[in-house]
Parts: C-alpha cells; sequence; structure tokens
C-alpha cells in the first residue's frame, strides 16, 4: 500500500504532475491542476471478486445466447430513447443543465416501476430526506417498494444496496459520491472515477439497472473525465431552448439500442409530461405564405419528425456578411451557400443569412441540406413555399441532390399530419410508394428544385 501524497491532477483529462503547472501538457487546458490528496487504494480485484465470479475463458460459439431483460415504465419516450426499457445489470448516466428535470424524470420512472413491484432506491447526494418528500409528494410519486437515502458515503451505498437488493438504483448525483479510499474533494477527477467504477461493477455483478445523474459543465459535456462516459452503458442528455417548457432527451451512447433516438417532454406543474406527436408541436405557430419558411422531414433514431426551417436574407451592413446558424451546423451553412452561388448563380456575397430551426430542436443528419437551401432561396427572393410542401435531402458540392435513408417514413409522416406535396431526392423517391393525395417531386439537382419551386 502507498502512503498518501499529493499531487496534481487535471481536472479536464486527468493528468497527473508532482507539481504545479500554469498548463496541462496532455490536453493543453490552462488553469486545470487542481492539487489533491491520494491515498490508498482498494485493489481492482478485491472489488470486482466481492460481486462477481471469475470465469475461464470460453469458445463464443459456446457462450449462451439470452436476451437482456428490460424495465419498462409508463413514459413511452424514455422506453424508446432507451431502445425499449432499462436493461437489468446496465449503468445509465443522465446529463443536462441545472434544474431541467434530470431528478424529476428519475423520480417520475422508478415511480412507475414501484407500482409494478419492482424495489427501486433513489439515492439523494444533495437534498435531505424532507426535501426529496417534497419533490415526490408534488409528483405524486409515492410507492411502497420506492425507498429513499440522503447519502453521499460510497461505502454506505453499498451496504444499503447489499441490504435492500433493489433492482434499479439512482445515483443522484455521481459527483457528490465520495469514497473514503481517496483524500481529494467530491466531484474531483480521481473521485468520479473511482466510484463509477466501483457503481458499474455493483450494477454488472448483482444485475441492479442503475442511473447516475450527472452535472455538465458549461460547454454543456458532463462534469469529470471523459471515461466516465466510456465506462457506462448508455448516455442521455437532457436539452431545452431557453425560456420553452419542452424538454428533448437525447441519446448520444446506447449498447442496447439506437444512439440517435430523442424523447420529448414538457415540462408542467406535475412533472414531466410526454409529447407523443412532437411535429405536430414543433409546427403547430408555424406562419403560412410567409418567405424563408419551409418544412423539413427530420428523421430522430427511428422516427420522423417534421420540422421548420426559418432562413432570413438581408443586405448586410459591414464589410464581411454575417452567417448565423441556430439548430444546423454554421460550417454546413456556409458550404450550402457557397453551393447555392456557384451552381445557380444567385449572389449571396453582400447578405446577412440567418438560418434557424423552430422549437430549439438540433438536426444533424444531412437530410436537413435541401431545407436551408429552399428556405435561403425563399426568403432572399421574397417568395413564399406553399404551406403544403414538406422537403428533404443532401445537397452535394456538385449542386446534386443526393437520397437519403429512411423516405418512405418520411412521407408517411407528411401525408398523416395533411402536407399534398414532397420534394426529394430522384433516387430516395424511387423507392417510396403511392401516398394517395401526396404528390412526389423528384429533383436531381439544385437547378432541377430553382425551376420547379421559383
Amino acid at each position: 500500500m502507498s502512503k498518501p501524497k499529493m499531487i496534481f491532477i487535471c481536472q479536464k483529462c486527468g493528468y497527473q504532475s508532482p507539481k504545479w503547472l500554469g498548463r496541462c501538457p496532455d490536453c493543453q487546458g490552462w488553469g486545470t491542476l487542481v492539487e489533491e490528496l491520494v491515498g490508498e487504494e482498494v485493489p481492482l480485484q478485491e472489488v470486482r471478486q466481492r460481486w462477481s465470479t471469475v470465469e475461464a475463458p470460453r469458445a463464443i460459439t459456446e457462450v449462451e445466447e439470452e436476451e437482456g431483460v428490460r424495465l419498462c415504465t409508463s413514459l413511452e419516450e424514455f422506453n424508446r430513447v432507451l431502445g425499449g426499457g432499462a436493461v437489468v445489470g446496465s449503468v445509465v448516466l443522465l446529463g443536462g443543465d441545472p434544474g431541467i428535470g434530470k431528478s424529476t424524470l428519475m423520480f417520475q420512472c422508478l415511480h412507475d416501476l414501484a407500482l409494478k413491484d419492482k424495489r427501486c432506491l433513489y439515492v439523494s447526494a444533495e437534498e435531505s430526506l424532507r426535501q426529496t418528500k417534497l419533490r415526490a409528494s408534488r409528483l405524486g410519486a409515492l410507492a411502497e417498494e420506492l425507498f429513499v437515502v440522503a447519502e453521499t458515503s460510497l461505502e454506505q451505498i453499498i451496504q444499503d444496496v447489499e441490504d435492500l437488493k433493489p433492482q434499479v438504483l439512482v445515483v443522484d448525483s455521481i459527483q457528490s459520491i465520495y469514497t473514503a479510499q481517496l483524500g481529494s474533494a467530491p466531484g474531483s477527477i480521481s473521485q468520479v472515477r473511482e466510484t463509477s467504477g466501483r457503481l458499474t461493477y455493483l450494477a454488472k455483478g448483482l444485475g441492479v439497472a442503475t442511473f447516475l445523474v450527472g452535472h455538465v459543465t458549461k460547454d454543456g459535456a458532463i462534469a469529470g473525465p471523459r471515461v466516465l462516459e466510456h465506462m457506462v452503458d448508455t448516455v442521455l442528455y437532457m436539452e431545452r431552448s431557453a425560456d420553452s417548457p419542452y424538454r428533448i432527451l437525447r441519446a448520444v451512447k446506447n449498447r442496447f439500442g439506437s444512439t440517435n433516438e430523442i424523447g420529448v417532454f414538457e415540462m408542467r406543474e406535475q412533472g414531466l409530461q410526454e409529447v407523443a406527436n412532437p411535429s405536430e408541436i414543433f409546427l403547430a405557430e408555424r406562419p403560412m405564405r410567409t418567405s424563408g419558411s419551409v418544412v423539413m422531414a427530420s428523421m430522430e433514431g427511428t422516427r420522423p419528425i417534421l420540422v421548420e426551417i426559418q432562413a432570413l436574407v438581408v443586405p448586410t451592413a459591414f464589410a464581411v456578411p454575417q452567417r448565423k446558424a441556430m439548430g444546423v451546423d454554421y460550417n454546413r451553412l456556409s458550404l450550402l451557400v457557397a453551393v447555392l452561388e456557384k451552381k445557380v448563380g444567385v449572389n449571396l456575397s453582400h447578405q446577412d443569412i440567418f438560418v434557424n430551426v423552430a422549437g430549439g430542436l438540433r438536426i444533424e443528419e444531412p437530410a436537413v441540406d435541401l431545407g436551408v437551401v429552399v428556405a435561403v432561396a425563399s426568403s432572399h427572393l421574397d417568395s413564399a413555399i406553399p404551406s403544403d410542401m414538406v422537403v428533404f435531402g443532401e445537397v452535394g458540392l456538385a449542386g446534386e441532390v443526393r437520397g437519403v435513408g429512411y423516405g418512405e417514413m418520411r412521407v408517411r409522416e407528411a401525408a398523416r399530419l395533411g402536407f399534398k406535396k414532397c420534394v426529394l431526392p430522384r433516387s430516395t423517391a424511387a423507392g417510396v410508394k403511392d401516398f394517395g393525395e401526396m404528390e412526389l417531386i423528384e429533383v436531381k439537382d439544385l437547378r432541377d428544385v430553382w425551376g420547379r419551386l421559383f
């Protein structure tokens, strides 16, 4: 056993140094090295043998196939993001801004599972039991199988789990948990890494579905070492736009489902309410017969969502025109404007261009390209796009409109919401069946789009 000693650890990447440095040699971050006391550590083998049995290597053909058992709640949006529910023995990391509703979501999920006779344990490391009871009473989350404890010591939490034997465990938050084996403060790199690793072994060994609630930094990433996201099975982020009652739960890593699924919730006085049809929400206040507005059919995981792309093109008052993008990639916007100028001959060199995805949603798939181009052209020409038209497609550097996946699902969602026309790539239209009154407008390049719409 090594004696306790003082070292400096980078709070961004985990680099260790025996002396203080103004700049981290590994991640090049300034002022990120913090002095920490490193004490005696529990041997890793001892931790692993406590909950798991050591097995000899086996051939992959001899391993029994077993479908993971999932725990489903009444929140279908939450189940969809997880890939069908929480897998027994999995570890889920949930991050988001303060006050966005992480604890509320966890309480509602635990209450639903407790009503199904699933023993649940909620570990509150930031609130007292009285504060936790007030939150539960407001949400109506009072069930006999829902247990709560206010604790920050990892050793005591492990003891409570071994005694209670819950099927679902929630730790809120992981940055507030500490282990006595380390002398550093809670929330430091070493504490977060060690406590997360121990809880992961606990979940795998005892088969407990574990949720770790984490804080985020000012950059939007989960606070702590990056290895934290690699250790867990699923990473969820809860997002929202400013002054919006809607919360978007996004999966950025999922070993048991799609990595691009989203769930849409609305924050109300009684808690989070799932939005079953987000397309209608995002299009509810869409202006009719207004230039610069177009509806785009997006795919978020396995779900088609219709969103409004807005563009504003005005003469610039500066030497260099502005390009602003909200909800789409800024570099992609600059690329599409350049393609529009080169291949169609539209002069936008003296125009400020602003693009926004209404509703606070962020679209990262290539199918948004055609929607951005049509919205920019519509605003520039002051020509309104028909309100019953939807567009989608990828735009290449040569001005061609490339095909995208899930074309039939996108068109079906548009037809269900009453749209009559759809502008889509020619290659994608070949695999789309007839949808009755839906008119499919096939395009092959931007000149074709320009001739058909403007």
